[in-house]
């Protein structure tokens, strides 16, 4: 017999960080729905592999990345070209170009779409711009699909509450010594804490343990893997962070979190709302989320309201569900 045909491949472009990827995965899920006997290929860097798989969505993550959240070059793709293409990475003709250039047979995007056209990009909910786009083709798709299925691995501090202080700019970083005043607060209060970074803060999570006095058996300076982080954060009782990829994870493991916002508003990257989720924030002109200094709305928060919106949801009753 001869051999099988491959199956047509469906490639998106969402080549940002963990976040981005987490507030793609309904629409990823969409296209997984619509296209069943389609490979599904994600773009995106190689760091995320694990976390694409995660998503239920991906079948391979093609690696692609570029600095500064730029649009990466696809010319490696190894071909035949795409059945469908979709652009999620970007509304503007730079990510437009890089999909086309592989003469894909479909290609939907914000920019120089194929009839029918995309809808104007507007301001809405960064899952529900993808959604949006996708809805706006006839591939339905809910913004509210974005719960994981609870991981397996076991949790290294199972109803901690978890604090990740960094954030990818420090236009987006609360100042560490506010972070060690609800720290102290909270183990005063009888609670674990534990502390997480990614691979470049390992000097602010020491930092900030020695100035809270904790073991370091509750530090966790980029050391944990994707699915290790899932598990913490799945039975942790509470993230508190920045807007950062940690908190579009506890969003997506249904665990209550309280994250603080800045330069830019929760109406466009905050959790859903729901009572498990606190999103701080004071209102006023936006900023640059990749500037070099702490925004000035995200300052105007304050240990007493961060405390305090950590503490109400300690106390909540919790339901957690998952995506099955």
């Amino acid at each position: 017999m001869p051999p099988s045909s491959p199956p047509p491949t469906t490639l998106v472009l969402r080549a940002l960080g963990l976040g981005d990827l987490l507030a793609g995965v309904p629409a990823l899920r969409a296209l997984r729905r619509a296209h069943p006997d389609h490979r599904l290929v994600l773009a995106a860097p190689p760091a995320l592999r694990e976390a694409a798989h995660a998503s239920g969505a991906v079948d391979e993550l093609f690696p692609a990345e570029a600095p500064g959240r730029g649009v990466p070059e696809l010319r490696h793709w190894p071909g035949p070209a795409p059945a469908l293409a979709v652009d999620l990475h970007g509304t503007g003709p730079e990510s437009h170009r890089a999909l086309a250039a592989l003469s894909p047979a479909r290609l939907l995007s914000y920019a120089g779409a194929h009839p029918p056209a995309s809808p104007p990009r507007g301001d809405d909910h960064e899952r529900v711009l993808w959604c949006r786009l996708l809805t706006a083709h006839g591939i339905p798709a809910d913004p509210a699909d974005l719960l994981l299925t609870p991981p397996t691995a076991r949790s290294p501090a199972p109803g901690a509450v978890v604090v990740h202080p960094g954030a990818n700019a420090p236009a987006r970083e609360w100042p560490a010594e506010r972070y060690a005043e609800v720290i102290r607060a909270l183990r005063a209060d009888g609670r674990r804490v534990v502390i997480t970074g990614g691979p470049d803060e390992k000097d602010l999570v020491a930092r900030l343990g020695h100035a809270t006095g904790m073991p370091d058996d509750d530090l966790f300076p980029g050391t944990l893997s994707f699915g290790t982080l899932a598990a913490l954060l799945s039975r942790a009782a509470l993230l508190l962070s920045s807007d950062t990829g940690p908190a579009h994870l506890a969003v997506a493991c249904a665990t209550p979190s309280v994250t603080l916002f800045g330069p830019v508003p929760p109406w466009r990257w905050g959790p859903p709302e729901e009572p498990r989720h606190a999103a701080l924030w004071h209102p006023g002109p936006p900023g640059n989320p990749h500037g070099r200094t702490p925004d000035r709305q995200l300052l105007c928060l304050t240990v007493p309201e961060v405390l305090t919106a950590v503490r109400n949801r300690l106390a909540a009753p919790l339901e957690r569900g998952g995506h099955g």
